[in-house]
């Protein structure tokens, strides 16, 4: 069978995205294939894969699954690359409406490959001696630290993944550090099982746990750096505690399109072709 395939990047996340209104090329039980197509050595290689799919109350659903082969919870650089996806097959223009996981997204497609996601409502944050825990699509736990190029992120980060109390269900570790008004993010996400150059509900995460670090104290528009580049948080904080009109922003580019052939080898073939 041959699946045609779309590759997306969103700040250095990128993802191998599926256009499944017609045809069913992958199904959601389809574990190994998934993972074959996210593999960087012997598929196409990505840090998760998107399926766009039809439904009859929005522009598109969102149906993400990370590179472990398991579908999991909300991606905001993902939303942002599907709502880039969508207006290229010309199914939407300027702006659209999804269905993901975790409820309804908006998007903003701007010229130049930006893209603002509206991402979901942001309730309670739990605190620890020194981390920050939440839900912005996905579950996230912040760290703040005074030197991120002193860090050694991945295995940091595995001590709190694989601690008793997220061994079974994983979580998303960020380690954060401010500087000069912004705040520059290291993230290793669960189903990756490593660090990711980029992540959307980490980024998020990361902006909201630093406004509430302070009080309130601190912009409700807050620029992020992470290692594949910058990405921009505005909120809107409410008396009841809930962060609410939360934005995701930054660049959202088609990298290169082309065809997987899967064969009855457990390895299978590709061929592709670079965008023009």
């Amino acid at each position: 069978m041959i699946i045609p395939f779309f590759k997306y990047q969103g700040t250095g996340n990128d993802f191998v995205l599926l256009d499944q209104r017609i045809h069913t090329y992958v199904k959601p039980s389809d574990t190994e294939l998934i993972r074959h197509l996210c593999d960087r050595r012997f598929g196409v290689g990505a840090d998760g894969l998107i399926f766009l799919k039809n439904h009859p109350e929005f522009d598109f659903e969102m149906v993400y699954f990370n590179a472990d082969g398991r579908q999991s919870t909300m991606c905001g650089n993902g939303g942002r690359c599907i709502a880039a996806f969508a207006q290229h097959l010309g199914l939407v223009s300027d702006k659209c409406r999804f269905l993901a996981i975790d409820g309804e997204h908006e998007a903003i497609i701007h010229p130049g490959n930006e893209i603002e996601l509206k991402m979901g409502t942001v309730g309670h944050i739990q605190t620890g001696a020194n981390h920050f825990i939440l839900d912005t699509g996905s579950p996230h736990y912040v760290v703040f630290v005074e030197d991120l190029d002193d860090l050694n992120v991945v295995e940091s980060a595995k001590m709190i993944r694989y601690s008793a109390p997220f061994r079974k269900e994983g979580i998303n570790v960020n380690f954060v550090q401010p500087e000069n008004g912004q705040l520059k993010i290291a993230t290793y996400e669960r189903g990756v099982e490593d660090e990711t150059l980029s992540c959307g509900t980490g980024v998020t995460a990361a902006a909201l746990a630093w406004h509430f670090k302070n009080n309130g104290n601190a912009p409700s528009e807050i620029p992020v750096r992470a290692k594949g580049g910058f990405l921009k948080v505005r909120f809107t904080p409410h008396p009841s505690g809930e962060y609410r009109d939360i934005w995701l922003c930054g660049k959202a580019e088609l990298v290169f399109e082309g065809r997987f052939l899967q064969t009855s080898s457990s390895v299978p073939d590709l061929i592709g072709h670079e965008k023009q």
